[in-house]
């Protein structure tokens, strides 16, 4: 049986994108997960049971998973057995960063409150249930894992990233000229050797 990568996209992207991967990992069988899931407690149902339906026929499974997709991952794939895992860009503190976007929209955390969901100028939708289960549910990681952050990126924090990197005990690398969406032809090729440096680690 051979090892697996499963790739994770972020907000916007698409199973497609794992074939960049392919030859990074010339071995392994790289499968794009094509999620449906909008929410953490979404992905808590659909993320179990494409792992655990991949895992029956590989010998080991590795992931990549963008922004909130690595968020996502995190949430519902603690308790599997991955053997490691590259983050890229991740939501590492989704608290944070939903009352940020409170902030920059002007909500106050009695006005989510009261109407569940708030639309924002930004194309955001606030709820009040997904800000509850940030607070209520931290998460739990404790697969060995590698994060690449920009140092632009506008949605998580240079200090939060860190304090999350210490915490699990991941490698955290940062392109200082990188950010949230590493596209660029500067970016992907930071991104390409951030990837060959430490796939054995």
């Amino acid at each position: 049986m051979k090892e697996a990568i499963i790739y994770i996209h972020g907000k916007g992207g698409n199973a497609d994108e794992a074939r960049h991967y392919q030859t990074h990992f010339p071995g392994c069988d790289i499968i794009g997960f094509d999620y449906k899931a909008q929410t953490p407690w979404e992905a808590e149902e659909e993320f179990p049971r494409f792992f655990d339906s991949a895992a029956q026929r590989r010998s080991s499974i590795s992931i990549i998973a963008n922004s909130i997709g690595a968020y996502f991952a995190m949430c519902a794939l603690g308790d599997k057995a991955i053997k490691k895992a590259f983050l890229i860009s991740p939501i590492v503190d989704m608290e944070k960063l939903i009352t940020d976007m409170m902030r920059w929209a002007n909500v106050t955390e009695d006005e989510l409150r009261a109407s569940g969901e708030i639309e924002t100028e930004l194309g955001e939708t606030l709820s009040w249930k997904y800000l509850c289960y940030a607070r209520e549910h931290p998460v739990l990681w404790s697969i060995p894992t590698h994060i690449l952050y920009g140092g632009r990126d506008n949605l998580t924090s240079p200090t939060a990233v860190s304090s999350f990197a210490l915490r699990i005990g991941a490698t955290l690398t940062v392109m200082e000229n990188g950010e949230h969406w590493f596209h660029t032809k500067e970016q992907m090729e930071f991104l390409d050797k951030w990837i060959e440096k430490i796939k054995f680690d």
